[in-house]
C-alpha cells in the first residue's frame, strides 16, 4: 500500500481539510507523542491509536498503530448512530493497481514478486536492528521499520526521516529482505535488550535481528506467525542450504565457451521439438504417479531415511534403537570433553550458518565428528543441540503435561512442589524421560563449572525453559508462562538426585 504520486490520489483532490487544520486535534481525537517522538492520534469513541507520518513528496498520512491500515486522512465519525453497512469516511492509500515488489535471491538475479498473486501474509510498523550480519557482530540500530511477511520472506523497509520509504511512489524495492527458510525465532534474553517484548530472529546464513513492539498483543501475533512459517517452510531448509552451495565451476565455464551460432541454430529447432516432448514427460508422469510406490514401501527398502531434526523423540529412538537420541549423547560427551569452561556456555549463540550445515549432514546421515575443525566453536555444538529440542514436533515437556506442571510449580508448600514434579515426569514417555535425565545430569555439570563459564542454575533455566517446554497454544499469557517455565527448569535442576536419583 502506497499512495501514488498522480493527482487523482492526492489527499488535496479528496478532501479541503490539509494538514495544518492538524495543528489541534481533530473533533474527536486527542493528540500524545508515542516513545519513538511520532505523533500518535487517540480516537475519542472507539479508542483506537492512529500514528502520523509524512511520505518522500511530503504528503501527510496515517496508519493505524497495529499496522493493519493507512489512511489520508483521520477515520471520521458520526455522533449519531450510522445507517446501517455504512463506514466511516475515510480515504484510503490503498491504489487500484498495486506495482509488484522486487526481490532479491540468494544466488540468482532479481525476481518480481506479484502482490496480487500472492498477497502478503502479514504487514506493519515495528523496531528492528541488526546485532549480527553474516556471523559478525554489527552496532545496534534500532529503527522503526515497515514490516512484510511474505511466504518465506520478511521484507523490511526502512523509514525515512518520519516517514517510511515503503510507502514512496518511486521505492519499490525493500530496504533489506530475510529468507526465513531454516531460521529460528525465540525471545530475546535482558542481555540482547534491555527493551520488552523483543524477538529474536536468527537466519540460516548468520544475520540476527531484534523485533519489537510496545504493543503486547501485536508482538505476540509476530512471533506466533514467525514462528509458523518456519515450522511451514522447515521442510525447504535443506535444499535452500544446497542452493547456498557453488555451483561446480567446470560446468559454469563450459556455459562461457559455448559458441553463440550454436543457440541460434538450435532455438528454431528446440521449439518445435517442445510441444512432442512435452506429451511425451506428461504421459511419463502419469504412469509414474499410477504405480509409484507408498512412503512407508519406499522408507522400508532404505530409500529414504528419516531425517533427525523435527523427528518425534519417540520415533527417533524407536529407529535407533536408543532410549536417547545418538545426536544428543554426542554432543553431550563433547560439550564435557572440551567446553565446560568456555564463559557463556549455552547462554552465547553460535553461527546460525555453520548449525544450520551441522544440521545438514545429521540429517542427511553423514559421519559427523564434532572434533573436526568445521566444528570447533563450542557454541556451534550447543547451538544445535538446543535447535533438536526447538524443532521436535512436541517438546520434551509433553503438550499434555504442560499446564500440569505448571499448576505443581504454583503449589505453595515447596516437597509437595517437588514431589509433584516427579511424579509427573514419571508419567511421561520412556525416551522423554531418560532422555530429560540425561541432558539435566550434563546440565548440573555445566553448573558445577560456573565459576569459570558464568552460567548458573538461573541462567541455564532462562535458556531451556521455553526451549523444553511450551504450552500447545500460545495464549496472551506467554510472559507468565515464561516465568514458570524457567522455574520449572530451575526446580529439576537444584532437586535432580531428588527426582532421578543419583
Amino acid at each position: 500500500m502506497e499512495p501514488l504520486s498522480s493527482e487523482e490520489n492526492c489527499p488535496s483532490t479528496h478532501s479541503s481539510q490539509s494538514d495544518s487544520q492538524y495543528g489541534s486535534p481533530p473533533r474527536g481525537w486527542s493528540e500524545e507523542l508515542d516513545e519513538h517522538g511520532h505523533t500518535l492520534y487517540v480516537s475519542e469513541y472507539t479508542n483506537e491509536k492512529w500514528i502520523k507520518h509524512v511520505d518522500e513528496q511530503g504528503r501527510p498520512y496515517y496508519y493505524s498503530a497495529d499496522g493493519s491500515r493507512s489512511e489520508w486522512e483521520l477515520p471520521k465519525y458520526n455522533l449519531s448512530p450510522p445507517i446501517s453497512g455504512e463506514a466511516p469516511k475515510s480515504h484510503s492509500l490503498e491504489r487500484k493497481q498495486q506495482e509488484p515488489i522486487v526481490l532479491t535471491k540468494w544466488r540468482h538475479s532479481t525476481y518480481v514478486l506479484d502482490i496480487s498473486d500472492k498477497p502478503s501474509e502479514k504487514c506493519g510498523v515495528l523496531n528492528v536492528t541488526k546485532i549480527t550480519e553474516h556471523g559478525k557482530k554489527v552496532r545496534k540500530n534500532w529503527a522503526s521499520t515497515w514490516t512484510v511477511l511474505q511466504g518465506s520472506s520478511l521484507l523490511f523497509a526502512k523509514g525515512q526521516g518520519s516517514g517510511t520509504s515503503w510507502f514512496g511512489g518511486n521505492q519499490s524495492k525493500p530496504e533489506f529482505t530475510v529468507d526465513l527458510r531454516g531460521g529460528s525465532v525465540e525471545w530475546a534474553s535482558k542481555e540482547k535488550s534491555s527493551k520488552k517484548h523483543v524477538i529474536e530472529l536468527k537466519t540460516r546464513v548468520g544475520t540476527e535481528l531484534l523485533i519489537q513492539s510496545e504493543i503486547d498483543s501485536v508482538i505476540n501475533d509476530w512471533f506466533r506467525a514467525l514462528s509458523e512459517t518456519i515450522n511451514t517452510h522447515a521442510w525447504e531448509s535443506d535444499e535452500a542450504i544446497e542452493e547456498d552451495m557453488p555451483e561446480s565451476p567446470g560446468s559454469e565455464k563450459h556455459d562461457k565457451e559455448k559458441d553463440p551460432r550454436d543457440s541460434k541454430k538450435n532455438r528454431v529447432k528446440n521449439s518445435s521439438m517442445e510441444s512432442s516432448e512435452q506429451k511425451k514427460t506428461r504421459v511419463k508422469l502419469k504412469k509414474f504417479l499410477t504405480r509409484r510406490p507408498t512412503l512407508q514401501a519406499v522408507r522400508d527398502k532404505g530409500y529414504i531415511k528419516d531425517q533427525v531434526f523435527g523427528c518425534s523423540l519417540t520415533a527417533l529412538c524407536q529407529r535407533e534403537g536408543t532410549s536417547v537420541p545418538n545426536f544428543v549423547k554426542m554432543c553431550i560427551e563433547h560439550v564435557e570433553n572440551t567446553g565446560l569452561n568456555v564463559d557463556g556456555l549455552y547462554r552465547v549463540s553460535g553461527n546460525l550458518a555453520v548449525i544450520q550445515k551441522l544440521r545438514f549432514a545429521v540429517n542427511h546421515d553423514e559421519k559427523v565428528n564434532l572434533d573436526d575443525s568445521k566444528w570447533e566453536d563450542i557454541h556451534v555444538t550447543t547451538g544445535a543441540l538446543k535447535m533438536l529440542f526447538r524443532e521436535l514436533p512436541e517438546p520434551l515437556f509433553t503438550y499434555a503435561s504442560f499446564n500440569d506442571f505448571v499448576e505443581a510449580i504454583k503449589n505453595s508448600d515447596y516437597k509437595q512442589r517437588v514431589q509433584s514434579i516427579k511424579d509427573l515426569i514419571k508419567q511421561l514417555p520412556k525416551p522423554n524421560q531418560e532422555t530429560m535425565k540425561v541432558l539435566f545430569k550434563h546440565l548440573k555439570r555445566v553448573i558445577d563449572h560456573g565459576e569459570v563459564n558464568r552460567m548458573t542454575t538461573q541462567s541455564v533455566a532462562i535458556v531451556f525453559g521455553p526451549t523444553l517446554l511450551r504450552p500447545e497454544i500460545e495464549t496472551g499469557n506467554m510472559a507468565v508462562h515464561m516465568v514458570y517455565q524457567n522455574q520449572i527448569v530451575e526446580l529439576i535442576l537444584l532437586e535432580y538426585e531428588n527426582i532421578f536419583g543419583r
